[in-house]
């Protein structure tokens, strides 16, 4: 599992900004059935506010205490829950969720530049694969558990020399490039390194910045994604009527590639509502490798579309999502934008259909 660091930014800055240290719990093992997996984060502040969930928020307020104990300290502390035997009801909690997990809290503050969180945000702002790596387990003096491995040569100075070896650093490479977790196993005496990468939010493209877009921009900046509108009408491209874009943009659909880095984009959606737009839209889609371009309205209309693009049609159809959005029923602009985030969502992570039957219209 990747790293998500978009819902800790914000406590992480306002700490920061302060210059007040936090507790960073990071999720190294689990077993049985858990709510997040390895390489989950969590985010503390001394005053017990955290962001991030690791249990669903069964056992938030337990850790907060833990990580009271290890920002006063500066030191790392381990924390083993497990939920798979009757004596879990010893918590008062009652959960039932038949697993155990394994939590590392670390200090990070203006003592150590704020790492490991420093890099990750800098890697997230420039949307950047990267990787982390923490020692969870040491025999050595020299290694303690809590040291950290990181790729960027300002963010790790001071770094252990015993981390500074060319199977570290494959590591880190490797997993931030595959966007697995991964481990380092020294010995003389022994250590464990746990390797996390960033997860980088995907891009996706609206095309058509009417009314009915501020729901699918708004759900999708619920999942940290970061989203770029462009419209060619200039009542419409108003970035105060989305504040949750990355970006707005006023551009005709034939400037398409001159106003933006189409490459940067994993999915389009189409939906200016207007056929000539829909259409120079796809026109110009068809000659992009982006994997996923989802187009508003029925499969009439879709076909029109297709049949006047001529032979770009063949280069976009085994792309296209046409209707968009899963089949959840609703009419509402609500109800389509739902769809069409839980279509990009279940694309993203691997497991999309797209079958234009089980589509919304």
């Amino acid at each position: 599992m990747e790293a998500f660091l978009g819902p800790l930014l914000p406590l992480f800055e306002r700490e920061r900004a302060a210059g007040r240290a936090l507790a960073l719990g990071l999720l190294v093992h689990t077993a049985g059935s858990t709510y997040r997996k390895p390489g989950a984060l969590m985010l503390i502040a001394a005053d017990g506010e955290y962001a991030g969930l690791l249990s669903g928020g069964c056992l938030e307020s337990d850790l907060r205490e833990h990580a009271r104990t290890v920002i006063l300290s500066g030191e790392p502390r381990a924390v083993h829950y497990d939920l798979r035997t009757p004596d879990e009801l010893l918590w008062g909690l009652g959960l039932g969720c038949e697993g155990a997990m394994h939590i590392l809290l670390l200090r990070a503050g203006p003592e150590n530049d704020w790492q490991p969180l420093a890099h990750l945000a800098g890697a997230l702002a420039a949307h950047a694969a990267t990787a982390i790596g923490v020692v969870t387990e040491s025999a050595r003096a020299d290694l303690p558990v809590g040291t950290l491995a990181l790729p960027s040569a300002a963010a790790r100075r001071g770094a252990s020399p015993a981390l500074e070896t060319p199977a570290v650093h494959a590591a880190l490479a490797r997993c931030a490039a595959d966007g697995q977790v991964g481990w380092v196993e020294g010995h003389g005496p022994s250590w464990s390194l746990f390797v996390v990468p960033l997860a980088l939010p995907p891009r996706i493209l609206v095309l058509g910045a009417g009314p009915d877009a501020a729901p699918l921009v708004d759900f999708a900046a619920r999942l940290s994604w970061k989203v770029t509108l462009v419209d060619h009408r200039p009542a419409y491209a108003v970035a105060a009527h989305f504040p949750s874009a990355e970006q707005v943009v006023l551009a005709r659909p034939d400037a398409l590639t001159q106003a933006l880095d189409l490459a940067r984009f994993c999915a389009a959606v189409v939906m200016s509502h207007h056929l000539a737009s829909d259409l120079a839209y796809l026109s110009t889609l068809a000659e992009t490798g982006i994997p996923y371009v989802g187009l508003l309205g029925p499969a009439v209309r879709r076909e029109k579309l297709l049949s006047d693009l001529g032979a770009a049609a063949h280069r976009l159809r085994p792309r296209l999502h046409a209707p968009v959005g899963l089949a959840l029923g609703g009419r509402t602009p609500e109800a389509i934008a739902l769809a069409i985030v839980a279509e990009l969502h279940a694309f993203v992570h691997g497991c999309a259909t797209c079958d234009p039957a089980t589509s919304a219209g």
